[in-house]
């Protein structure tokens, strides 16, 4: 939902500051993951949008549920709750890891295969999307059988689909033309 994009943004951009300062962004990106899943269980969801549950109540809860945090992470919780933004953090750490990736000069890509692909030719691969968009590539593989074949991938919203599938439909509607 783009109207929690937009409420998640200011919290994701503090956390990345404070993170950044304190030199712990890869130790903040996993506490926030850790969060999100947490903060995105339907039970938790449940006492998040009760309102008969006090911020203090539901701070000390969800407190015990993510884990041992430092006392920015534990105050960053506090300000997320009084604030009534629990529920946004699976955004606030989707934001916080694309502002990771863009401090740290790479991004993530989603690669999706209709067969396993082996390391050599991940790696292949990788080293082929870094030449083309010049920045260093992290790449996820979701296996999509319905590709029939070759790979689609999906960088921001930019996608290249090489896929046997894409292929066919490209066919199609030039057939059609």
């Amino acid at each position: 939902m783009a109207e929690n994009v937009t409420i998640a943004r200011p919290y994701a951009e503090a956390a990345f500051e404070l993170a950044k300062a304190g030199g712990a962004l890869p130790a903040w990106q996993g506490t926030l993951s850790r969060m999100a899943v947490g903060a995105a269980d339907s039970q938790m969801v449940a006492c998040i949008a009760d309102p008969r549950i006090s911020p203090a109540a539901l701070t000390e809860l969800f407190l015990g549920v993510a884990g041992d945090l430092t006392t920015e992470q534990r105050n960053f919780t506090t300000v997320l709750v009084d604030n009534r933004r629990l529920g946004v953090l699976p955004e606030i750490s989707a934001l916080f890891d694309e502002l990771k990736n863009a401090h740290e000069g790479s991004h993530e890509v989603v690669v999706s295969s209709a067969f396993p692909l082996d390391e050599a030719q991940l790696a292949h691969l990788v080293v082929d999307l870094e030449g083309k968009f010049g920045y260093k590539i992290k790449a996820t593989i979701e296996i999509a059988p319905e590709l029939i074949g070759g790979v689609r991938i999906a960088l921001g919203d930019q996608v290249i689909d090489a896929s046997v599938r894409g292929k066919l439909n490209a066919m199609a509607v030039s057939l059609k033309n």
